[in-house]
Parts: C-alpha cells; structure tokens; sequence
C-alpha cells in the first residue's frame, strides 16, 4: 500500500500554517478537504520540496530588491496618460469584472462561487438547458461558457500546468528534458532475432508445438493442460536465435492476445488438422490483421487419425486467408508437435518472413520495451514481465512504465538466470518497480530516478484528471426518466457481490471481463474489488462488511485469512482453472434466485353426485376422467371454467374404504381440505408441485 501523509504533517515539516497548506493543496487541484486528509507521500514529497524552493526565490527577490537603488521621480511636468489594463494583467489576476477564470474540472459549487451566486441559483440556471445537476457534478466547458454568458461574464479556462505555483510548472519540463537527453546521440542499426506469437484455439496444440521446438515441458505444468498466462521463451536454430511468445486460446483471454499480436513481428496461427477452423480461431486472425503482421499458418496434429489439412485450406480461403500453395500469399506448413514432422519448415519459413522484415534494433538506443506481464511476487515485490523492443537495458537503468517507475535491480531470463544486461527481441524479468504497472505499458529509460519520477508522476495526474473529465453530453429529460427506471430496476434485483484477487495483471483483465459477459436479467454480478496477490485480512473484512465471496486464481489465502474468514461468514473460492471458476460463478447466481415454481397436471376427475355424510360432511361422488387422483395433492375446483377452490385432497374413498390413489375410468369419494360447497358437474383438476433450477 501506498505511503500517504496528512496536510498537517505536512504543514509542520514546512513550518506552515496547516490553513495555508491545505489552501495551496486546495488551489492546484489536490483531493482534500481539511487539515486531516491524506495524500500520497510522493505527492507530499513534491509539493514539500516546490514550496520550499519557492519559498527561497521569494526571499532571494526581496534581498535583491532591498540592495537596489530606489527608482528616480518622476517628473512633476510630466503629463499622467491614462492606460486601460493590459489584457495580459487581467488574464493573470482574475479580477477582471467581465471575466471567470476558472481551472478545468469545472463544478456547480467552482462556478457558482466565481460567479458569486448560491449554487441553487446556478443550478436553476442549469436547467435552463436541461441539466439537472448536483453541487458537486462536473461540468463540460461549454455549458460553463454559457452560465458564464446568462450571467453577463466570459470564461477563461486556466490550465494546471500553467499555475502560478512552480510544483506543477517542473513535471512538463522535466518530462521535456528527458525526451531531449534520449535523443542525444547518432543512430546505428544491427540485426535482431524475431519476435513471433503462436495463436489459436484452445487445445490445438500451441504450447505442445513450441515444447517440441524449445525441448521443454511447459503444457505438463501448466493446471488443466492449458496456458493460463502470455509467457516467452527463446530457441536457436542453426546460428539463429527465435523468441517466441505464447498466448492462451481461450475466449477470456482475447485482450491478452491483442497485447500478443501487437508485441511481436510475426503470427502463427496454430490449427488442428483434426477440428478445422473454431471461433476463436477467427478472433486470433482478427487480432493479427489489426496487428498487420505476417501471418504463417501452422496445421498441426497431423499424426492423429482424422487429420485434413485440405479442410483448414478451404476454411482460411472462407475467412479470407488464401494459402500459398493454393495460389495465395500465406505460408500453410501441416506439422505435428508430438513427432516433430513438418517443424523444420515451420522454423524456415518464420526466418525467412524475418529475413523479408530486415528486423533491426540500435543496441546504443535508450532502452525501450514492452510489458507482457506484471505481477506481486512474493520475496521480489513487483515485477514485470517485459519484451525489449529497442536499446539495451542494464543493471541499475532507471525507467518509467505508465504511471510507474522504477530502477532495474535485477534482470532474469526466461530459465530464472540473472543477466547483467538484455538486448532487442530479448524477453526478460526485472525487479525494481515502484508498484505493479499495466500489462501493454510502455517501459521507456530514464537519466535518473528524480526524472523518472516525474514522468510517472505526470501520467498518473493525466489519468486522474481523465477520470474526472466530464465523460458525456448534458443529461435531457428523457436520460434522467430512463435513468430512474433503470435504477429502481435493478435496485430490485438480487445481487452477488465478488472480491477477485488473481496471480497477474492479465488474469485479473480477463476474468473479470468474462465475469461482465455473464448477462442475466434475474440478478447482477458485481466485483466490487480486484487486485493482484495473495487474499489478505482485508479483502475478509471487506468482503463481511458487503456481503460478497472471495475468488481466487492461481494465489492463496495467506496464514491464519481461512479462520477469520470462516468467524465471519465469508466464503473463500480458490480455482486455477477458470472454467471451473466461471461455471461456479454460474452455480452461485443461480443458488442466489427463488427457484421457480410448476404445477404440473395429474389428473381430472368430475363431480357426478354430492353425498351428505352424518358427522364427515359434504362428499363428492366423481368419475376420474384422465390420469389420476391421489391424497393430499393439490386440488382445483371449477365451476363453468371459473375457479372457485384451491385446496387439497383431505381423503379418497372407493366404496368405504379409504384409498390413497384412484385412476382413470374409476369412481370414488373425494373430500377436500375445508371445502364443501360442491355442485354437480364441477370439475376437480389435481396437480403436483414441482421447483425448477431457475436459469439466469
């Protein structure tokens, strides 16, 4: 977790006042509210060290200004001209009467205090042009221009990185620097080994193909026999060196082969002789042709009876894939990953497609690479998973990735072995991260931790203030109508609430939007939070607190979580297979629904004649004219198609005897559970209840 310090914390380390802290924090857009709130310790460390460097250019002015010469008079015959203020002055102080200056995002409270009105004023205003909008809603630009204009004013949109205060005035410009010092230096090109991705469905053979190739046995570790995360590998053939990235087939991890495609320079689209073409075959074509990269087809399991390698010609030439040998421009090599045949060519042609690519890299480069995985690794803190894509990284770079940052403290192979440095097309592990970044990032090297830092920093600041960017049009009517409906709607529906925890970034995506894909209109699935690493104390209390189950793929519980989870009433679900995951989250939404209820139809029996019994009442004589009628089913009574009894059958008699069942083409007695009110000719339909699993 992060480190965080408070306002006043901070505001004694300046020897501030903790108000006038609060208030810088306050005017450059910091989320706080009094002198107890809490902020990043890096945001803290930031602004700390602006204020004081402020602080001293402040005092540096006024020595300067004290050790100046006073200015000579002015002359008494000189003639005052009159100025209007410059329009510069009046951008910078605010205080124009015909201008709001106001810094984006803009609410209904910010601009209701520029324009010096009560925020129901303005909110009425709002309305005016169909928002209706809460003191604390964010408002776009163009609506702020045309309160601003009701009210006789103009707005001026001031930007953040243009305050007046310097700890926002440095992360531009440190950002700016960096990119100057990474371009300091001539280019030189050399050759670099190819980066291909093996794609297809699940079980065509994928991982068995490239264990044939690299002489490992990935498949037998891997739960299931399927590959649960994008994983690389590097394999020699001949003099020549290939690396290889492996994506799952499965359909919840297509954004996981997107990455894969768009990270390598040649696809192989792996597909069993035995099955053809399967739909996320056609996924992973797309995910190639998106990537625009060569695409070589692989036919695989063409040792196994059934093998038809003609048909996967003729289902690529159907989905727009015209193989070589069929007078097209794509490679199609049948081959097998248990016997080896076919491997050699498949091996050939991926170099020669490189050699046509005149793959290239400058080992002098500042170091860039690309983010497979990224994980918590017990003992390692975070890392990453990453591909190099130009440069050289070594021991001791500093970097930036997203809105992380970190040093390379250690960088390990694809066997676990510690390098002292990584070149192009080289997949590697490193440590050093400042946190756990986003699979896809761009991992880009840095002069130094004070600037690496800085651009992480002002990514992160990007994306926050991308959140809180207005994300749609002014609401009308009928939006705020339909909105309400939707949701009373679903405040109806009954709700399972989840805590995901997974072993890696790419698990947490994919399962989670597999668990979004689970549509159903009888009760919503909810994953109130999800993170990376093992389920922890927290994740129990908070899962208590909303009633939700714990799901985990590939982590554990950490010690003693089981018992307080089981004190509290929490289930704790651990899978490393997701589609035994999946289909119990299925189970589960179900067990939360009343299971439905069907009455099915027994029998039909009519009413001939209507018996007054001295102290057993009322009975109806009846001819059982279909199915049967038995005690204590539920009965039915009609009168000219018009129902007039829901009950049971009390008792059966056939003749004076009590029975418990009666069939069809029999007579008997029927008396019914408190009702007695029996005419000739009604009908007595009788039914068993039964409960159905209800479905989603």
């Amino acid at each position: 977790m992060s480190e965080k310090k408070r306002v006043y914390e901070l505001a004694n380390e300046l020897g501030m006042a903790a108000k006038d802290v609060l208030a810088i924090l306050i005017k450059e857009g910091y989320d706080v509210k009094t002198t107890s709130s809490s902020l990043l310790k890096s945001d803290a460390d930031l602004v700390f060290s602006q204020i004081m460097a402020d602080n001293k250019k402040k005092e540096a002015e006024a020595q300067a200004a004290k050790a100046r010469p006073a200015a000579p008079p002015v002359p008494a015959a000189a003639p005052a001209v009159a100025q209007e203020p410059s329009e510069t002055t009046a951008g910078e102080s605010g205080e124009n009467g015909d201008e709001i200056h106001l810094k984006s995002p803009v609410t209904v409270r910010d601009l209701a205090q520029a324009l010096d009105l009560k925020p129901n004023a303005v909110i009425v205003q709002l309305m005016g042009f169909n928002i209706f909008a809460a003191i604390n809603q964010v408002l776009e630009l163009d609506i702020v221009e045309k309160i601003c204009a009701k009210n006789g004013k103009r707005f001026v949109q001031e930007r953040r990185e243009k305050s007046n205060h310097p700890v926002f005035e440095r992360k531009a410009s440190a950002v700016a620097a960096a990119e100057a010092k990474r371009q300091w230096r001539p280019q030189r090109k050399v050759g670099r080994p190819p980066v291909v991705v093996f794609m297809g469905h699940v079980d065509h053979g994928k991982t068995t193909l490239q264990d044939y190739i690299r002489k490992t046995k990935v498949a037998a570790g891997e739960a299931g026999g399927i590959t649960q995360a994008i994983g690389a590998s590097v394999a020699q053939y001949g003099d020549q060196t290939i690396t290889f990235l492996d994506t799952p087939g499965h359909a919840a991890f297509t954004a996981m082969r997107a990455r894969g495609a768009n990270a390598t320079d040649i696809a192989v689209l792996v597909i069993a002789a035995t099955e053809g073409i399967m739909p996320q075959t056609v996924e992973a074509i797309h995910h190639a042709q998106a990537a625009k990269v060569p695409i070589i087809v692989a036919v695989t399991k063409i040792d196994l009876p059934g093998a038809d390698p003609d048909k996967v010609r003729r289902q690529l030439q159907e989905n727009g894939i015209q193989p070589e040998d069929w007078g097209g421009n794509i490679a199609v090599i049948p081959c097998s990953g248990i016997t080896g045949e076919g491997v050699d060519d498949l091996l050939e042609r991926i170099l020669l497609e490189a050699e046509m690519l005149e793959l290239a890299a400058d080992p002098d480069a500042p170091f860039e690479g690309l983010v497979i995985e990224a994980q918590m690794e017990s003992g390692m803190g975070p890392t990453a998973n990453i591909l190099v894509r130009n440069g050289t990284l070594r021991i001791g770079d500093w970097f930036s990735c997203g809105a992380t940052y970190g040093k390379a403290k250690a960088i390990l192979d694809t066997h676990g072995k510690r390098l002292a440095k990584a070149t192009a097309s080289t997949p590697v592990k490193i440590m050093g991260y400042n946190g756990v970044p986003e699979a896809g990032e761009t991992v880009v090297w840095q002069p130094d931790e004070k600037t690496a830092k800085a651009v992480a920093d002002e990514e992160l600041a990007r994306r926050r203030a991308e959140e809180l960017a207005p994300k749609r049009a002014a609401l009308t009517l009928e939006d705020i109508n339909l909105l309400f409906k939707n949701e009373a709607a679903s405040a109806s529906l009954p709700e399972l609430n989840l805590i995901l925890k997974t072993d890696v970034r790419g698990s947490l995506e994919a399962i989670g939007e597999s668990i979004n894909a689970i549509k159903s209109q009888k009760i919503t699935c909810k994953v109130i939070h999800s993170g990376v690493g093992e389920i922890t104390e927290n994740d129990v209390i908070l899962a208590a607190a909303s009633k939700a189950i714990i799901i985990g793929f590939h982590v554990r519980a950490m010690p003693g979580i089981n018992k307080i989870a089981k004190n509290k009433g929490v289930e704790i679900r651990l899978y490393s297979i997701i589609y035994e995951l999946l289909d119990d989250l299925r189970d589960a939404m179900r067990g939360r629904l009343t299971p439905e209820t069907k009455e099915v139809l027994l029998g039909e029996a009519e009413i001939m004649q209507v018996f007054n019994i001295t102290k057993a009442g009322k009975i109806c004589g009846c001819r059982v004219n279909s199915g049967s009628v038995r005690v204590n089913l539920k009965a039915k009574v009609y009168r000219q198609k018009e129902l007039i009894y829901s009950g049971l059958v009390a008792s059966l008699k056939h003749f004076k005897e009590d029975v418990k069942e009666m069939k069809a083409g029999q007579e008997c007695g029927i008396k019914l559970d408190n009702f007695e009110d029996f005419e000739v000719g009604d009908r007595i339909s009788v039914f068993q209840t039964q409960q159905i699993a209800p479905e989603l």
